[in-house]
């Protein structure tokens, strides 16, 4: 900015400062660069005399860029007051601005806008929307406007298929990806990233081998996110060798490479492994620790029940790194104090903790205080969980399964007649399923091509 101010110094005065090309840059720089300051693009941009359509859409794009939504609104209407036409770029960051919000009746009526001014088929504005509609979670409308397209490209199928795993129907997210690979079109980056998170979470092991065969034969196997989504993707379907063997093939890593693979570690209890990974990258200097590389190494002292390791990482966390702890931290840290017996240290953590407890930490806590017997700790935690989530069934089953183990059953039959009375029950067992031919009977696998 200080380099910006001086090149401004010089534009005024060598009388270009009405020059909507020159000045244009300036503000440029300062609505949409990192380094920018939207408040120096305002003092310019009310300086000009007659801004064009290209200014107002910058300065809306800048507001929306740094979350001032409502200057978003409200420099749009000023373009409309002083009969500057919205165009496509005008409605791609005003739709992208309501879908940040969350807000369907925003929404729709910026579609409505865009209906009236003749744009709602342009690309642009076509690929936003239904990037919108997909944050609204309506996923339904926004597949209506995608099988509109007649041709559609590959950014709105990206964004359609960004939709889906959005909204959390995965399956038709990789069906699309078969469709849209049948059609010719070529995928990207991006469309990898998205399939393979949407093989994640459905734990789609085989889907996710023969993508990642398919990755192999592109050059999109070099890029960084590519393979950081297929140790994801392994780590979570539950093949850590295979996550293993991707992360060790990768000839350039960055800080969420060293992340994804030291919690793939820590989820399946490999703590050591994951503790020895996390030493190899301090010792390599190949990425600076943040936050996240802390909660996986928090996590894996969780699960291999390493107590005072999981202090030590904790102190130099805040201390060597200066990361301040969020809920998730101080979660693992209960959950590490709790299953060793140390509820009463976890406890004064919880109360020493800068932020309010939420009920996931609390109930944490429960838990290690059920495992360990200590009935006097879980009734005062039971009672904070009694403010925050009332009707949560488990906390029930918890405190009235204590009181049992305990011989308690006075109590243990107070409390379930209160979960009675209350109308709490408990979740109904879920079901898992898999797919078999009609006609070979025998078990059959999504094909990617």
């Amino acid at each position: 900015m200080k380099d910006v101010k001086q090149i401004h110094s010089h534009i005024i005065k060598s009388g270009c400062v009405q020059n909507l090309f020159v000045i244009g840059k300036i503000i440029v720089f300062c609505a949409v660069s990192e380094r920018g300051s939207m408040d120096y693009a305002v003092s310019v941009f009310e300086k000009i005399g007659n801004p064009d359509g290209f200014l107002w859409n910058t300065m809306i794009r800048g507001f929306g860029r740094t979350g001032q939504v409502e200057r978003v609104f409200e420099y749009y209407k000023r373009m409309q007051d002083e009969g500057e036409v919205a165009d496509n770029f005008t409605f791609s960051f005003l739709l992208k601005v309501s879908g940040q919000l969350r807000s369907v009746m925003l929404g729709k009526q910026l579609h409505c806008n865009t209906l009236k001014h003749g744009l709602e088929s342009h690309v642009f504005v076509r690929n936003t929307l239904i990037h919108m509609y997909g944050m609204l979670r309506d996923i339904e409308t926004a597949c209506q406007l995608f099988e509109e397209i007649s041709k559609p490209d590959l950014v709105a199928c990206n964004t359609v298929i960004d939709c889906h795993v959005n909204c959390g129907t995965y399956k038709e997210a990789l069906e699309l990806l078969s469709r849209m690979l049948h059609s010719g079109i070529g995928p990207d980056e991006v469309t990898f990233v998205v399939t393979l998170s949407a093989c994640s979470a459905l734990g789609a092991l085989e889907f996710g081998r023969k993508l990642h065969s398919f990755i192999n034969q592109t050059s999109f196997i070099d890029i960084v996110s590519v393979s950081n989504s297929l140790i994801d993707m392994y780590a979570k379907c539950g093949a850590v060798e295979e996550a293993y063997g991707t992360f060790n093939k990768m000839t350039e890593r960055n800080v969420v490479s060293w992340n994804t693979m030291i919690m793939g570690l820590a989820m399946h209890g490999h703590a050591d492994k994951a503790l020895d990974l996390f030493s190899k990258m301090l010792e390599m200097k190949l990425g600076t620790p943040n936050g996240v590389t802390f909660l996986g190494v928090l996590c894996a002292c969780s699960h291999g029940g390493m107590v005072e390791e999981g202090r030590k990482y904790f102190d130099r966390m805040i201390k060597d790194y200066h990361i301040q702890p969020t809920i998730k931290h101080y979660g693992c840290m209960v959950d590490i104090l709790g299953r060793a017996g140390f509820v009463e240290d976890a406890y004064q953590l919880i109360r020493s903790m800068p932020m309010d407890c939420n009920a996931v930490t609390w109930r944490t806590l429960l838990a290690a205080c059920r495992l360990h017997g200590n009935v006097e700790l879980g009734k005062l935690v039971r009672r904070h969980l009694l403010d925050l989530e009332p009707d949560h069934s488990s906390d029930y089953v918890l405190l009235s399964n204590m009181y049992a183990s305990a011989g308690q059953w006075n109590d243990m039959a107070r409390e379930r007649e209160s979960m009675r009375s209350r109308g709490v029950q408990k979740p109904k067992p879920g079901n898992s399923f898999i797919g078999i031919h009609p006609s070979t009977r025998k078990l059959t696998e999504n094909k990617i091509i």
